[in-house]
């Protein structure tokens, strides 16, 4: 087993720095619970927008007469960005300062909403999702890393719950919102609503958030960047991730186009490692610290976070498609039969969170959830195109609770297995294994459709013909079924989409069985500590008082 981290050593002991220290208990005034407040608005701003399009794209690509290519790409973009920048932008904000880097992926967010929102094809809404994928990957990471500024760790399952039941509620109402908007208004809404989101966040976060920040000079301050690493990265894991949202789709898996951008960006990211461990070494500041890797309950929780956006992001794009391609729901109904596992996250998360608070203890809590998220997955096994509607609200609970709990449960314990000085770059870390299983989801779920639909559709002599081209889209597909007139063809085709959906909920089940076997390895480490960082929240000065206080557990 790997060290346990150094967890109690404060980060001014490591880095020579001298943090304001607690005087009182952590008791959060009107101003704190306000500028909490900021950061959920933007939160919930961010899952409207990475989810809204969705249902959209369809209606999208027949008023902008774009190919199916073009719209996958227009979803993707967003989550790719995302992604990849997160880690960056999470290593600047220690740098360069929490809210200056809140603000850059607020400003970041709004250019690209803009873009999007005035684009008359597919190739500049292409160019507004991947701007604006770069502040909403900004907005999640600063939310999370201000959160663990702002709260003790042991209160922090709490606070943390309700920013995860913000992304939670934005991924609800998001295709809700960007049906309504495609069918019953103008697809341009989905991207003008975020403007009055990032006026309200933002002006919140002038006033309310007020952070202790020792400034330096900006020459100082851009010597510090780890620029290689910064390039390196962004360069070797797009690199890396773009193969495998196409592999499948624009090219086979075994096509050239996928596996040679794979392994050199694979290579490339190993490299990478190896330089951040030299830098961290020779005592420069590296874009990630390997050391948040070196201990076995974060090297446990990193791996079952993948699964984790793998499993969730898989339930999010096809269960809605199941709904619109099988039962004929239209894109507000499918998102609203969504409601029995979305609505279940949020509370479930919120509860997870409190009990953390309560008893001190995350490992119960995080077993529980892989296990309910294990059975959850199982039961969509039983989905069919029969099912009814009872049947398909009672199989969408489970695993909506075992998500949910996820969220807050493996938060907490990736915190707690950080040290002090590390909190920011585990934390971002945590984001962007996340982030990086959303993607793999999306891509891995795709794979399994597609190989699955052909053969589906090959059992069947009406449809056999046509087996190459529908099995390549699953949202395309939905247009075809809503189309073809009552019969027999109908019937067998809505068959095969549920007999491919089918694969895709075994292979989640696996996957979520793996990750609750692999998080029996989690370390039950103690929360009860002292909260330490050199940018905390700054109370209001009271009358007496000769400097700003700043409130450490």
């Amino acid at each position: 087993m790997a060290d346990s981290p150094d967890i109690s050593r404060p980060a001014s002991e490591k880095s020579g720095t001298e943090p304001t220290k607690p005087d009182t208990a952590f008791n959060p005034d009107w101003r704190f619970v306000v500028a909490f407040c900021s950061l959920s608005i933007i939160t919930l701003m961010a899952a409207l927008d990475a989810t809204s399009i969705s249902v959209a794209l369809p209606i999208m690509a027949q008023l902008l007469r774009g190919t199916a290519l073009e719209a996958f790409w227009s979803g993707t973009s967003f989550l790719l960005t995302s992604t990849v920048f997160q880690p960056v932008i999470g290593s600047f904000s220690s740098i360069f300062g929490r809210k200056p880097m809140i603000y850059t992926s607020l400003v970041l967010f709004g250019i690209g909403a803009i873009v999007a929102a005035v684009a008359k094809n597919f190739a500049v809404i292409l160019v507004g999702r991947s701007i604006q994928g770069i502040g909403g990957g900004g907005i999640i990471i600063m939310t999370e890393i201000v959160a663990t500024d702002m709260v003790p760790l042991r209160e922090r399952g709490k606070w943390f719950s309700f920013i995860s039941s913000m992304w939670a509620l934005g991924t609800v109402i998001g295709p809700l919102l960007g049906g309504g908007f495609a069918q019953n208004a103008s697809w341009t809404w989905i991207f003008w609503i975020n403007l009055p989101f990032i006026a309200i966040g933002g002006l919140m976060i002038t006033l309310f958030l007020t952070l202790n920040y020792k400034t330096s000079s900006f020459v100082k301050k851009l010597a510090r960047v780890d620029w290689i690493g910064a390039v390196v990265f962004i360069g070797a894991t797009t690199g890396f991730l773009i193969p495998i949202t196409w592999g499948g789709v624009m090219y086979p898996w075994s096509h050239w186009r996928t596996l040679v951008p794979l392994i050199l960006c694979a290579v490339a990211l190993i490299a990478f490692v190896a330089y951040e461990e030299w830098l961290t070494r020779i005592g420069r500041e590296p874009i990630i610290r390997t050391s948040v890797f070196k201990n076995r309950t974060s090297a446990v929780t990193f791996f079952t976070t993948v699964i984790h956006g793998i499993v969730l992001w898989s339930i999010l794009y096809y269960l809605p498609l199941y709904y619109e391609a099988v039962k004929e729901f239209s894109p507000i109904l499918a998102g609203v039969a969504l409601f029995p596992q979305t609505f279940t996250v949020a509370p479930a998360s919120v509860v997870a969170g409190v009990l953390i608070a309560v008893t001190g203890k995350y490992r119960n809590i995080t077993w529980f959830g892989w296990a309910t998220t294990t059975v959850g997955m199982g039961l969509l096994i039983l989905l069919k195109a029969s099912t009814s509607t009872p049947g398909w609200i009672f199989l969408n609970l489970v695993s909506g609770v075992g998500t949910g709990v996820l969220f807050s449960a493996m938060a907490i314990a990736v915190q707690a297995a950080s040290s002090n000085e590390d909190m920011a770059h585990s934390v971002t870390m945590f984001a962007f294994f996340r982030a990086a299983g959303q993607t793999f989801g999306v891509a891995i779920s795709g794979t399994i459709f597609q190989n699955q639909m052909k053969k589906e559709l090959l059992k069947h002599p009406l449809l056999a013909e046509n087996a190459s081209n529908w099995s390549q889209d699953a949202a395309g597909l939905v247009q075809i079924i809503k189309q073809m007139p009552a019969g027999l063809a109908k019937d067998q085709l809505k068959d095969s989409y549920v007999g491919a959906l089918k694969y895709v909920w075994i292979v989640m089940t696996v996957l979520a069985f793996v990750a609750f076997v692999v998080s029996l390895g989690t370390e039950a480490l103690p929360l009860d500590r002292e909260l330490v960082t050199e940018q905390g929240f700054q109370y209001k000065k009271k009358k007496g008082d000769e400097e700003t206080k700043e409130v450490k557990d």
